[in-house]
């Protein structure tokens, strides 16, 4: 049988004006909302292992942003516009470290906005060894923190190339600094800061503002390091991880800026206390190397961390992002409170709308091809097929969150969702597409692991697969026991 397809669909301009709209109306409604309600209600870990150790996590237009650790070359970001996607938000690679450095694992990506840009600083480390760690700058072409994304070199923070790790900009008294983990001529590591002649840049090796010198920083190992600055009511408070990232007691501690040089460790002091340590009753362990983020309404900040759930556990990729809501005490200081337990339930930022909804494609690793609304059909029972990739609405999908982990799969052309057909649950059940009901027929999970996913039905436990490995315009979209196989593969961005 021949198949015979396709118009051309020009679309994209207006695809993302439509969207632009839909963006600005959601940010004035909140903007006028005298108590927006909270998000959806979610349970820790809000990211799972392997891709999960030192997040940062920026809100930003109604969406969230997450990068962390992946322990390879590449750099991968979640996009989602609750916390409670961002479990099984897909993972797409927005760059790949290859410049130089041996080269490299890649570690601790921080995101920042700085006018109208986006910049990605991270850690490179050599394969061959130890070497020289050091921070790269990668910069964004717009106003979009998913990318694209411009290599920018290595900043020169230390003399002669030395270690320069988890660095962070801060925005203070109309400058720009970046701060970062060191070792001292002590062999302390510590933290240290310079100033920056622009996003990418900077003009003069850092200082040193902190050392681990307090008992509760020298557990294991002597370490300051994972700094990020929070900022709040004309105060500027730099918190930071301490002791060794391989044991239970990694924790945070707390910087404030005491108004001078911000280059001066006379400018700053510390804390006494850790404000953020392990909760054994809660089996939380080794909480550290953070992030703060604000609530889509902008009335709540927000922590986002790693931790352990067991005290055996190290510095590896067991460790997994938690999130929760911090307050502030009396005296104008952050409280941080304890860390919750992974069987808490939380309810989600205030103001979660939704934002506009991300538009992906679907492509099966094996086949390439796309999933698409076979013929363009529109109503329900409509078959889903794969065809090769052409960027027409017909192979667009939103994903809308439904709780649990789980999300409803709609395609943008014919306005049905993803349904597992009558219901089946035997290998090569059908899929089709059907007027979207939320019920568990229409309730995908999605699991990404190195930058693909596979997408489990909630009523049938089955995986959508490539029907029997076709790679050929027309292959048909099955659901088959799991086996972890290319064709159960799908690139999802």
């Amino acid at each position: 049988m021949m198949l015979v397809r396709r118009h051309s669909v020009v679309r994209r301009a207006l695809t993302l004006a439509a969207a632009l709209v839909v963006a600005l109306s959601v940010i004035l409604a909140v903007q006028d909302r005298a108590d927006a309600a909270p998000g959806p209600s979610f349970t820790n870990p809000v990211v799972p292992a392997p891709n999960s150790a030192d997040p940062t996590l920026v809100q930003h237009n109604g969406q969230y942003y997450y990068v962390a650790t992946t322990w390879t070359s590449d750099i991968l970001m979640r996009r989602s516009p609750t916390i409670a996607g961002l479990r099984s938000a897909p993972e797409t690679r927005i760059f790949t470290a290859t410049q130089n450095e041996g080269c490299c694992t890649m570690w601790a990506p921080h995101l920042e906005q700085i006018d109208n840009r986006w910049y990605v600083y991270y850690s490179v480390a050599p394969r061959s060894g130890y070497g020289q760690r050091r921070t790269h700058v990668l910069e964004s072409a717009g106003n979009d923190p998913a990318g694209p994304y411009t290599y920018r070199g290595v900043l020169d923070l230390m003399p002669d190339n030395g270690w320069a790790i988890d660095g962070a900009v801060l925005k203070l008294n109309g400058a720009l600094y970046f701060h970062y983990s060191a070792f001292h001529a002590d062999g302390l590591q510590s933290l240290y800061i310079a100033p920056m002649n622009s996003p990418t840049s900077v003009s003069a090796h850092g200082s040193r503002i902190s050392a681990p010198t307090l008992a509760w920083e020298r557990q294991g190992q002597p370490v300051n390091e994972g700094s990020f600055a929070l900022q709040r009511d004309g105060r500027t408070f730099l918190t930071y991880s301490a002791s060794y990232c391989g044991t239970a007691d990694y924790k945070l501690g707390m910087l404030e800026y005491r108004g001078g040089d911000p280059l001066a460790q006379s400018s700053w002091t510390k804390h006494t206390n850790p404000i953020f340590q392990r909760n054994n009753a809660a089996g939380v362990h080794g909480p550290g190397h953070h992030s703060f983020f604000t609530s889509p309404d902008g009335t709540e900040t927000w922590i986002a961390y790693h931790a352990n759930s067991s005290s055996s556990q190290g510095c590896g990729t067991t460790r997994t992002t938690r999130v929760q809501k911090i307050s502030w005490k009396a005296d104008g200081t952050p409280d941080l409170g304890v860390p919750v337990s992974t069987s808490t339930v939380l309810a989600g930022p205030s103001g979660e709308t939704g934002g506009s909804t991300p538009r992906v494609c679907i492509r099966n690793r094996h086949s390439s091809l796309c999933l698409d609304d076979y013929d363009f059909v529109t109503t329900p029972g409509a078959e889903v097929r794969q065809w090769t990739c052409n960027g027409e609405p017909v192979q667009d999908w939103t994903l809308a969150p439904a709780g649990d982990g789980y999300y409803r799969i709609a395609n943008v052309h014919s306005g049905l969702c993803l349904d597992n057909k009558d219901w089946a649950t035997a290998a090569g059940s059908v899929v089709q597409q059907w007027t979207c009901n939320g019920l568990a027929v229409q309730q995908w999970r999605l699991t990404t692991t190195n930058g693909t996913t596979t997408l489990v039905n909630r009523h049938s436990s089955l995986c959508l697969d490539d029907y029997d490995f076709v790679t050929t315009p027309g292959a048909e979209v099955r659901q088959w026991t799991c086996n972890g196989q290319a064709n159960q593969q799908w690139v999802v961005g």
